[in-house]
């Protein structure tokens, strides 16, 4: 359901309790009872204040479900930009990278399925997800990732990915500038 959708079904649900109370307090304005505190006077009165109710108290949580929509739209958008930034500031190095993996791969003699599969497992996906990725049985995906680690004398996964990014280390803190 796209966002348009769910706006009017809200407002219709919202119109339809409104139009409910409404139609109670007409319906009890038409009766013209002799006596207000009778059973039926009552009951439309417990109607028509329940519907009203339920209608603004739909609008209040919606209202307050569109704004923490809203936020999080906007924390999406902010931390899109930040990857994008940060892929936009580490592409020479990802490509550096990526070219290594791929001397790396041929030197071990992984075929083009190893090499994809092996490329996959090496980014975190799973066997299944790989699978479906790669519209290939998940059998077939270990067999190549196995296949892989054979060629490459690596116990697994979690050797695949030491291997690669063993040597990998964080910069040393900056001292910090005190202003004088």
């Amino acid at each position: 359901m796209d966002v348009f959708e769910e706006a009017r079904l809200k407002r219709t649900i919202a119109i339809l309790f409104v139009v409910i109370g409404l139609a109670g307090a007409v319906d009890l304005a038409l009766d013209r009872p002799a006596e207000w505190l009778s059973f039926h006077v009552v009951y439309e009165v417990a109607l028509v204040v329940g519907a009203l109710s339920t209608a603004l108290w739909l609008a209040r949580g919606w209202g307050s479900a569109a704004a923490a929509n809203r936020e999080l739209r906007a924390s999406l958008v902010e931390r899109n930009a930040e990857r994008d930034a940060w892929r936009a500031s580490a592409e020479q190095a990802l490509a550096g990278l990526g070219a290594a993996i791929d001397a790396q791969f041929t030197s071990w003699g992984l075929t083009p399925a190893e090499r994809e599969v092996a490329l996959l497992v090496l980014k975190g996906h799973g066997h299944k997800e790989i699978a479906v990725r790669t519209d290939r049985s998940e059998r077939t995906v270990r067999q190549h990732a196995a296949a892989a680690y054979a060629k490459a004398g690596l116990g697994g996964r979690a050797e695949l990915a030491a291997f690669f990014l063993e040597g990998v280390a964080l910069p040393a803190p900056r001292p910090a500038v005190k202003d004088g």
